[in-house]
């Protein structure tokens, strides 16, 4: 049998997250007064969102800490991307999956997360994400020895694997140009750990914080922080703007990518870009860089009504 090199290929599906390319939508999006729009497309991570990052540092700093262990299953509350990437990664590690999700996520993540074998428990979808986490926090509180609970809302593990992954790699895709970053927050881990990191290389760089406009929204996993469960990784005072998304404006913005960038964006990457247009806009000579957290298959109904 011939020997195969193995950077041909990943071992695992874990090898295969990280390392996602930037496009350059400037010219796309017809920005002309010399400032670059620059997008992160996470969506081509093995389980299609930016979540498979931290669910890979929550799982593995689980097992190597002993909280992770034959005999419990995994259990998180989420709005869907993160449930996805959990599930993914615990299933390749071996470990069963209980999900807790509002009942009006999109009936594509649902689907997907039946086809890897999660079990779920879906909530009241007025109560949203926050009754999600409730929900989960009681399941885990009634018999604590079955679960691991991620806690993808307060674990330091989160904002690390945007602090040693996603920064470094936004540094050395622009070579170090960068001069602001734009970002949703619905744990808030990209912002803070890639923030963090860009700020250590160069204290000059501006964070964008990118939130629904509203306490009710239709942006699936970003948070309106100031009336939700705020996470525990979450600083409020971290990003120098913070700037306010309507979901009508997040929607036309992913179905604008769709049509006239042919980059297939969730609406959170709709939000994200809406934000960045108009940091870009106020900052001449800027290098603007956003994410795309995920894509637009997850959100068919929405997007093609």
């Amino acid at each position: 049998m011939p020997r195969l090199e193995r950077r041909w290929f990943c071992r695992n599906i874990e090898d295969a997250i990280g390392n996602t390319p930037l496009l350059d939508l400037t010219g796309t999006l017809s920005i002309r007064n010399g400032s670059r729009l620059l997008a992160k497309l996470e969506f081509l991570n093995p389980g299609g969102s930016v979540k498979d990052r931290p669910a890979l540092y929550i799982l593995r700093d689980a097992l190597r800490s002993g909280l992770l262990g034959p005999g419990k299953t995994v259990i998180d509350a989420s709005s869907g991307n993160m449930a996805l990437s959990m599930t993914m990664i615990s299933t390749s590690l071996g470990y069963g999956v209980k999900l807790v999700l509002p009942r009006n996520v999109s009936s594509e993540k649902i689907g997907l997360l039946r086809l890897l074998g999660a079990e779920l428990v879906l909530t009241d979808p007025i109560e949203g994400i926050d009754g999600a986490i409730r929900v989960a926090r009681s399941i885990v509180e009634a018999d604590p020895k079955s679960y691991f609970y991620a806690n993808q809302y307060d674990n330091p593990s989160n904002l690390r694997a945007h602090y040693e992954t996603t920064g470094p790699e936004i540094i050395s895709q622009t070579e170090g140009r960068v001069t602001h970053l734009v970002a949703g927050v619905g744990t808030s881990g990209t912002l803070m750990g890639a923030g963090r990191r860009l700020r250590e290389y160069n204290p000059s760089v501006k964070l964008v914080e990118v939130q629904p406009d509203s306490p009710l929204h239709g942006i699936e996993g970003l948070k309106h922080m100031s009336s939700s469960i705020r996470p525990q990784i979450y600083d409020p005072g971290f990003a120098d703007h913070l700037i306010g998304v309507p979901t009508e404006e997040a929607i036309r913005h992913a179905r604008l990518l769709a049509s006239r960038c042919g980059v297939l964006a969730g609406i959170s990457g709709g939000a994200n870009v809406a934000a960045a247009l108009r940091v870009a806009a106020d900052n001449p000579g800027s290098v603007v860089v956003t994410v795309i957290p995920d894509g637009s298959a997850r959100y068919l109904d929405i997007l093609m009504r």
